[in-house]
């Protein structure tokens, strides 16, 4: 199994969808760094040269955020939102949806299961 930003990337798949199994690293961001090393996207991750996995390897180090540091300075901007009590850090915090999603219905992902309410219907007003 090669090792590519310090992830085990899988052995039978071709080294252009092996590589998108880094956090960071999509589609796109994979396509232009095998076009930089000069690597057939088609190839098997098996069958890539250590010298070209050292290549891989430099390429995203010098010029790709990936895996922890991105994971870090994600979160460190939810944090900043946070900090400022900015309406986006707010709804971070309540966590309610944060990009303008309508919460009437649905945006059960961020608000969780639903939690019934005791005695709600049986309520009458006098």
């Amino acid at each position: 199994m090669p090792r590519i930003a310090g992830v085990d990337v899988p052995d039978k798949k071709k080294i252009l969808y092996a590589l998108q199994y880094i956090h960071g690293i999509g589609p796109k961001v994979a396509g232009d760094i095998l076009s930089e090393a000069q690597v057939d996207p088609n190839t098997r991750s098996n069958q890539v040269s250590e010298t070209q996995l050292a290549q891989i390897n430099a390429i995203i180090d010098a010029s790709h955020l990936v895996e922890g540091a991105l994971r870090r300075q994600v979160s460190q901007n939810v944090q900043r939102l946070k900090d400022i009590r900015s309406y986006r850090g707010e709804r971070h915090r309540k966590g309610l949806p944060v990009r303008g999603q309508r919460t009437r219905s649905n945006s059960r992902t961020r608000k969780g299961r639903k939690k019934t309410v005791a005695g709600k219907k049986g309520v009458k007003a006098k």
